[in-house]
């Protein structure tokens, strides 16, 4: 593969139009993606493992770039913790972002370090009004920096701050409507959450701003017998799958992606799990118009 570090400029994907159920983009399917070209509509690139300048992986990135629409997910930006933003995280971001053009910016409402160490892990937050202020103004400055408006992702989660005094479906509406963020809707950690802390998921899925949902993600989990767990390890579940077709009654007709980060199986799976999201989405989309049977 030749060296590459520029977009072409003639690339007909530089339009950004992201529609239809993608996968995450992933080492382990680089070199067929590169040879067989599958029929995608979109990447979702983990940005962190791009940041670096004049590596291979980011070689391919540009490559893969050139031939389908990417958006960027993360898990750095540890927008909840009370240490101050990493500028030189957000700049080697912002730097990708000039160069690769993705249609979007997302990471996760949690937090991620504290005291220089980083967890490697999705920590949740205590649910309250001061922290969604705290929030606030971390995304608020996020945005400015980069020059756009980023989408927070909801997390599953195994244990509850006892300071909470709101649910975690208000606490996202705090957030999402004052720092004018959009939301990555993930459907598994909704039911992971669920199940863990014994809610009713449907009423968090109908108390999000669908309007400012820009994305769906699947996934599958583990049940390890006293909890679930999130580990993208699995195809998606029938209760998973149940959830997300009321989420698309929900919000609409939004990107859907499928996440498969841990025993990964060959790209043509992945694919299969696509497919099988847009049938259903699709299915749901032709009832709700005005057109359907």
């Amino acid at each position: 593969m030749k060296s590459q570090n520029t977009i072409s400029t003639k690339n007909p994907y530089n339009k950004n139009k992201i529609q239809g159920c993608g996968i995450g983009l992933r080492i382990d399917h680089f070199d067929v993606i590169e040879e067989q070209k599958p029929d995608v509509p979109w990447f979702e690139a983990l940005s962190d493992n791009y940041l670096l300048e004049d590596t291979l992986q980011r070689n391919y990135l540009y490559h893969i770039r050139n031939d389908y629409p990417i958006t960027f997910h993360g898990v750095g930006m540890s927008i909840g913790s009370t240490e101050p933003l990493n500028m030189d995280y957000l700049k080697r971001l912002k730097k990708l972002k000039d160069e690769v053009q993705p249609a979007w910016i997302s990471d996760h409402l949690c937090w991620t370090s504290a005291h220089g160490v980083v967890t490697h892990d999705l920590i949740p937050l205590p649910y309250t009004t001061d922290v969604a202020k705290h929030i606030v103004d971390r995304i608020l400055q996020v945005q400015d920096f980069l020059g756009e408006q980023i989408v927070i992702e909801n997390v599953s989660s195994y244990l509850q701050f006892k300071a909470t005094d709101m649910t975690e479906w208000d606490f996202i509406n705090e957030v999402t409507s004052h720092s004018d963020c959009k939301l990555l809707l993930d459907v598994n950690n909704i039911y992971v959450s669920a199940q863990n802390h014994k809610f009713d998921a449907d009423e968090y899925l109908f108390a999000m701003p669908a309007e400012r949902v820009a994305e769906i993600h699947l996934a599958g989990y583990e049940d390890k017998g006293t909890h679930l767990l999130d580990t993208h390890s699995r195809p998606v579940t029938e209760p998973v799958w149940d959830l997300f077709k009321k989420a698309v009654k929900h919000v609409g007709d939004v990107p859907v992606l499928i996440e498969w980060d841990n025993d990964i199986p060959p790209l043509e799976r992945v694919l299969e799990e696509s497919a099988t999201a847009r049938k259903y989405q699709q299915a749901v989309l032709s009832k709700e118009s005005p057109n359907g049977h």
